[in-house]
């Protein structure tokens, strides 16, 4: 039924669609934390299985799709000391919380309420996670527009990191995986009460085709 609600919404344009999106998103968000993200042993666990599959490199600059209230912004600032990191979320709400919790990194983390189906930056991004965010989109060709966004925001040789439910993960990591990136991992956690997939795939680099 969840599913199915948000497959509906996205039968409106798509300004209708970010609309509502954002509505129901500030609505949820009316108490803290209302995935227990800063709390979950899950969603701990979650954080850690996504952060170990990220290609040792140095990333300059770093965007998170669908940042929430931050916690796992907060992760990025710790692990990635030298980056500078966009947290893009759609819920005003959620990202009025997380700059109180990111609050202190000497100006490294910018903010902004955005949707990914229309959101567009000057310079692209070496490092791209986006997690628990793709099944909102609905439809196949939002999604089908949301992974060309996520794909056109990466610099030549970026990584992009998409974390979603296992299985459902196949269905929609589909077209990023149909694209011109490389595949590099895929860590499937099974063991987990809620079984995800931390799917890898990077940018070729200036000169080469990227094909996977």
């Amino acid at each position: 039924m969840h599913r199915t609600a948000f497959r509906t919404l996205s039968l409106l344009g798509s300004r209708g669609q970010g609309a509502l999106l954002r509505r129901y998103f500030d609505w949820w968000h009316r108490n803290p934390d209302p995935w227990r993200m800063g709390t979950d042993a899950y969603e701990q666990a979650k954080y850690a299985a996504t952060l170990t599959q990220v290609p040792v490199r140095p990333y300059r600059r770093i965007l998170e799709v669908g940042c929430s209230e931050g916690v796992f912004t907060g992760l990025l600032l710790d692990a990635f000391p030298d980056a500078e990191i966009t947290g893009l979320d759609i819920s005003e709400r959620a990202l009025a919380r997380a700059a109180e919790r990111v609050t202190g990194h000497d100006g490294r983390t910018r903010l902004m309420a955005a949707d990914i189906l229309t959101f567009a930056s000057d310079q692209p991004y070496d490092l791209v996670f986006c997690a628990e965010t793709l099944y909102y989109l609905g439809r196949r060709d939002r999604l089908k527009r949301a992974s060309e966004q996520l794909t056109r925001l990466l610099a030549p040789g970026g990584v992009l990191v998409l974390v979603h439910p296992w299985p459902e993960a196949r269905r929609l990591h589909r077209f990023v995986s149909a694209g011109p990136l490389s595949q590099v991992s895929e860590l499937v956690e099974n063991a987990a009460h809620r079984p995800f997939s931390v799917c890898v795939y990077e940018a070729g680099t200036a000169g080469s085709t990227g094909a996977g």
